[in-house]
């Protein structure tokens, strides 16, 4: 859902959130020191961001020409680079009135605060957010089949504004810890990461790039992130171009 022709791509279409359950008391591995401080690694560099859309493909490595974490712009300039967008998001979509001041200071706050709490990148997070709902806290809940509601388009989570006029701190934090720590019912970013770390062996940004493709599809094909098992083609390659400054720009990638 890339708004206008870029805006209107993937949540309705394809939103399946990783198809796989997830025992959430299941041991992960300890990832405080895989991944650093605040989710972010330790580089922290500003990076100069560019609203373009590049096509990735391959195994989202280095050497596939694939952006690495100190290409990525930091938090903060992410989150100001998404600002236009997440704040006319729900009315371009038509999904009622576009998130408050408030709203959108609390989704700032808990994607902070979840990223500490469980060590996942905040970039990551966000990057995920606005691939699911554009950052709209009234996004609709979607059903491909699995129903995946809220910012994150859970798999089949409780938190969801979807018709609300006001969405509250506690259901916005609810909608993004589904997305992050997982459901009853799927894996969440955190699961996804601890699976392909595993399989990957480095913390690296390949790792979070094959997390994104398995909270989308269920599966990571890692020799080619662009297989999106019938979920998303276009997925990861749109997660790394949010990632360097992609917010408003028409994708290339179909």
């Amino acid at each position: 859902m890339l708004f206008n022709v870029a805006f209107l791509s993937t949540t309705l279409l394809a939103a399946l959130a990783a198809a796989l359950p997830v025992d959430l008391s299941a041991e992960l591995p300890d990832l405080e020191d895989q991944i650093g401080e605040n989710g972010e690694g330790t580089s922290k560099a500003k990076v100069t961001l560019s609203d373009t859309y590049k096509v990735y493909s391959g195994d989202g490595s280095k050497s596939a020409s694939w952006p690495n974490k100190d290409s990525w712009g930091t938090y903060d300039q992410l989150w100001k680079q998404n600002l236009p967008l997440i704040r006319q998001s729900c009315t371009w979509n038509e999904w009622g009135e576009d998130n408050s001041e408030t709203e959108i200071s609390d989704i700032n706050k808990v994607i902070k605060k979840v990223s500490n709490e469980t060590q996942v990148d905040s970039r990551i997070i966000l990057a995920v957010m606005m691939q699911e709902s554009k950052g709209c806290v009234r996004v609709p809940t979607s059903y491909n089949p699995i129903r995946n509601p809220g910012l994150m388009q859970s798999h089949n989570g409780k938190g969801s504004c979807d018709g609300v006029a006001k969405c509250s701190a506690a259901t916005i934090e609810l909608m993004i810890r589904d997305g992050v720590v997982g459901t009853s019912d799927g894996d969440g970013l955190k699961q996804c990461f601890a699976k392909t770390l595993k399989t990957i062996g480095s913390a690296g940004s390949r790792a979070l790039y094959a997390a994104a493709r398995m909270y989308n599809s269920g599966s990571v094909d890692f020799e080619n992130f662009s297989n999106g098992f019938g979920s998303t083609k276009c997925y990861v390659s749109d997660i790394a171009n949010r990632l360097t400054g992609w917010a408003l720009a028409k994708s290339k990638c179909g």
